[in-house]
């Protein structure tokens, strides 16, 4: 099925957060008020969220045409006092000098290597591809244990200072949840199941594409790690999830252990956080690092070009299964770069982490 391309603009896009319910579910069962809380206020906070954008998900956006200066990025930041109220208040605009408050730089430095990685790689102009302005809201809630894409800005908690800090700290945090907006304007995956999942590792993809080409780093330099100094010093792990080796990420006497499978053999079978797109992200997560790995050099120029070429080709259904998506990630590799290196690495990726493309 393709992708359809009426301009049809939901109120409330598909709610996305980068700490998993399952993380957060297992804090909120914790003895100790000082982790319990802020997780339980999260929880309620994301749920509310999440019920409010559901029943609406499932349209597109249609971005305008370029505008001028559309090749440049446009970034606001605000303050939202750690009140729940967006946006806040205006604190930092595009062509302001560096803020006194850390996280207003760090999420303004994010917004850029965002938006630079796909300009100069994929010659995409923002997120909608017409230049659309990037805002923030940094400072959001009281202890505020995540960060979220709500269809319009980044919001960042300040996370508990005890088992997450700052969420304006990974760069590539901040790419995962952009690149949900992008997934909203081109191939809008439904936010569950198989699909879900997809449109989760597509974020973490490009997440992890903007780190490494923020820090120059080809693709065996890079850690593959989606979330990387996140955790307090007090959680016995090192990020959210592994590309490289999914399921290894953290094992944390109170955050858990990390879930994720690398292969078809070990999916998880649940109704819970939507099918389990935070967990089930991990097989094409792997198939990604595989591919890229074996490919060699700079991730976005061979591997990532491919999945950006899927993503905003226009065939990828918007209810597309795993093999769905490597199908057209071989036929995608395959009409870029003919039969050769590019396509027999995504057929070996794809096979070692048990995906029969269809």
């Amino acid at each position: 099925m393709a992708l359809t391309t009426s301009p049809v603009t939901p109120a409330h896009p598909v709610f996305c957060t980068i700490v998993p319910p399952h993380i957060l579910d297992k804090l909120a069962q914790s003895d100790d008020p000082a982790r319990h809380e802020p997780a339980r206020r999260t929880l309620e906070h994301d749920a509310v969220q999440r019920t409010r954008r559901r029943e609406n998900a499932a349209r597109t956006f249609a971005p305008g045409r370029p505008a001028a200066g559309a090749d440049k990025p446009n970034r606001t930041i605000y303050d939202a006092e750690h009140q729940e109220t967006l946006p806040g208040a205006k604190v930092h605009s595009e062509s302001d000098g560096p803020s006194r408050d850390a996280s207003v730089n760090r999420a303004h430095a994010g917004l850029g290597a965002t938006f630079e990685l796909y300009l100069k790689a994929y010659g995409r102009k923002s997120i909608d591809g017409a230049g659309l302005p990037l805002d923030a809201t940094v400072h959001y809630g009281e202890k505020y244990d995540n960060a979220f894409w709500d269809g319009e800005r980044m919001v960042f908690g300040d996370g508990d200072n005890d088992l997450f800090l700052d969420f304006t700290i990974p760069v590539d945090v901040i790419g995962h949840e952009l690149t949900h907006g992008v997934t909203q304007y081109t191939a809008n995956l439904a936010y569950k199941d198989q699909s879900g999942a997809l449109n989760e590792s597509i974020s973490d993809v490009f997440g992890a594409l903007i780190k490494q080409y923020a820090l120059g780093q080809t693709a065996d330099q890079a850690d593959w790690l989606i979330g990387a100094g996140l955790l307090g010093p007090n959680v016995t792990g090192t990020a959210l999830r592994s590309m490289k080796a999914p399921g290894t990420a953290y094992d944390d006497d109170v955050l858990g252990k990390d879930p994720q499978p690398a292969t078809m053999k070990d999916f998880v079978d649940t109704s819970d956080d939507n099918g389990g797109v935070h967990i089930n992200s991990g097989i094409p997560n792997h198939a990604f690092y595989l591919a890229a790995t074996a490919l060699g050099g700079k991730a976005w120029e061979r591997a990532g070009q491919v999945w950006y070429d899927v993503l905003t080709g226009g065939d990828l259904a918007t209810d597309a299964r795993f093999a769905d998506f490597a199908a057209l990630t071989i036929a995608a590799a395959r009409a870029r770069f003919g039969a050769g290196d590019e396509q027999e690495a995504l057929v070996k990726a794809w096979s070692q982490v048990g995906v029969t493309a269809k």
